[in-house]
């Protein structure tokens, strides 16, 4: 979809556009969804970041999604110059305007660091929100002497894009999500994120996403409900896991299971290391003991998602190998 296809749909009689859904945790599919909440998403966004009438909003991820449609409706409401570019990798290379509010996957940050020129122009945005996709501790640490804001987005298309920033640099840099105004959140039963956004949906969102509350009302993402281990009756978050290695400098690990006759599931590391790896070896000794892996695959390289994530169904295959 184009920019004029899009404000043609926008700007017609009906009330409702069309959105797609990416598909990265289910079926894809359409959905309708009504200008009016889309304003009102438009609005909460703008407000949070001190947009005001005039800045500049760059566009440069693809209309077919509903994190570019609400750039082009946020210019809209509230009056942002709007800069298009095309849609790749490398969205800075010709850029020369000074941008006040840019939306970015993590890919296109990250190719951005690598190229000077266009680190700096990176750098130079006043607002940069990062979303669609995982950012790991390495990009993070790379954005963090940034002099502007930058902020990782917590949504869906469901959620007309995001509902919830947090800061990942400088000294209000967080692991906790701060809510838009007029958003609320909870657990379910499962301690799942639970979204209460009556001006984007008339209905609570339960999402599967493993989550923590903090008195202020914002909320830290602990994994997904599906990406747990049960290990001879103890339930170990995969993500968990990952974020602990991590710590203990161990990348390039992705956490999963197979089949044990004794635990019913047994922690398998699926990982480019070798299994004899002395810094592996002496990370997985500071572990609990239930984390402990009772296997470890050595790979060549991890299975990804085309969104930078672990595609955790392929890493499940190599794990399952273990019982064929």
């Amino acid at each position: 979809m184009t920019l004029a296809d899009f404000l043609k749909e926008w700007n017609n009689s009906a009330d409702m556009v069309a959105v797609h859904t990416s598909g990265s945790t289910s079926t894809p599919k359409t959905l309708m969804v009504e200008k009016r909440r889309m304003l009102a998403s438009a609005r909460m966004t703008c407000d949070f970041l001190n947009l005001k009438a005039g800045d500049s909003a760059l566009l440069c991820m693809s209309l077919d999604y509903i994190g570019a449609k609400m750039m082009v409706v946020r210019a809209i409401e509230r009056d942002l110059r709007l800069i298009e570019v095309e849609p790749t990798g490398h969205p800075l290379a010709n850029v020369t305007d000074t941008i006040d509010f840019a939306a970015m996957v993590p890919l296109q940050v990250y190719n951005s660091l690598q190229v000077p020129d266009e680190r700096k122009k990176l750098m130079n945005i006043k607002n940069l929100i990062i979303g669609g996709g995982a950012i790991d501790s390495a990009l993070q640490s790379e954005l963090n002497g940034f002099p502007n804001a930058v902020w990782s987005t917590y949504g869906m298309t469901e959620t007309l894009s995001h509902i919830a920033l947090r800061r990942l640099n400088g000294p209000l840099a967080s692991e906790w999500y701060t809510p838009l105004n007029g958003v609320s959140v909870g657990l379910s039963a499962n301690g799942c994120l639970t979204i209460d956004a009556p001006l984007l949906s008339d209905s609570t969102l339960i999402t599967n996403d493993i989550a923590e509350l903090n008195r202020e009302g914002g909320f830290r993402i602990i994994g997904r409900a599906d990406n747990v281990i049960n290990s001879g009756g103890v339930k170990i978050q995969i993500e968990e896991v990952e974020r602990n290695l991590h710590d203990y400098g161990i990348d390039n690990v992705a956490v999963s299971y197979c089949a044990d006759a004794k635990f019913g599931q047994a922690v398998v590391f699926v990982t480019t290391h070798n299994a004899t790896d002395e810094a592996l070896c002496q990370a997985i000794s500071q572990l609990p003991k239930y984390w402990q892996p009772k296997r470890i695959i050595t790979v060549d390289a991890i299975p990804m998602a085309g969104n930078g994530k672990i595609a955790r169904k392929e890493v499940q295959k190599i794990a399952e190998q273990l019982n064929a």
